[in-house]
């Protein structure tokens, strides 16, 4: 999916989507029925939360386990490839234990996307699989950001060291 420069891409039709069971994804806003567009604010429905875009007022509540790591939905250098990883780890992680995660960004899309695939791929699936699975049940919007794709079907870990060359 590309991103075409000056198109706007629509808000998600809802706060967040279970993408597998245990392993949510969503952002800080989507849009109701009407086409208004509603702050997505979670309180205690999951037990960790994983951050990659912060907005004061919109969670998690108090006692959740949060992590967050704020990087740009562009092109990532290595630290932040490698901190995607580790947080994959944790959601990951957490998904076996059979806690609640949800992953989310500003949107939505692309950074949440980029972590749940590399959960999906530490729990096992392939990358085209873990892909198609987070357009099918986020949105056909989710993972536009091509170098995020291209992480993913490179391998976090090798991109992280081609990054390191550049």
């Amino acid at each position: 999916m590309v991103r075409i420069e000056g198109m706007r891409t629509p808000d998600a039709d809802a706060p967040w989507d279970e993408i597998v069971p245990q392993l949510w994804m969503g952002g800080h806003h989507y849009g109701n029925g009407d086409g208004v567009r509603v702050p997505a604010v979670v309180g205690t429905e999951f037990d960790v939360v994983i951050s990659l875009f912060q907005a004061d007022g919109h969670g998690p509540g108090p006692g959740i386990e949060h992590h967050h790591l704020a990087i740009p939905d562009a092109q990532l250098h290595a630290e932040q490839l490698a901190a995607a990883r580790g947080l994959a780890a944790i959601a990951a992680a957490a998904v076996r234990a059979r806690r609640i995660v949800m992953v989310r960004c500003q949107y939505g899309y692309n950074r949440s996307g980029l972590v749940v695939a590399q959960t999906l791929l530490d729990l096992g699936y392939a990358v085209d699989d873990a892909i198609a699975l987070i357009r099918r049940r986020r949105s056909p919007h989710a993972l536009n950001n091509e170098y995020f794709v291209n992480y993913l079907t490179t391998g976090l870990d090798t991109a992280q060291g081609l990054s390191d060359l550049e």
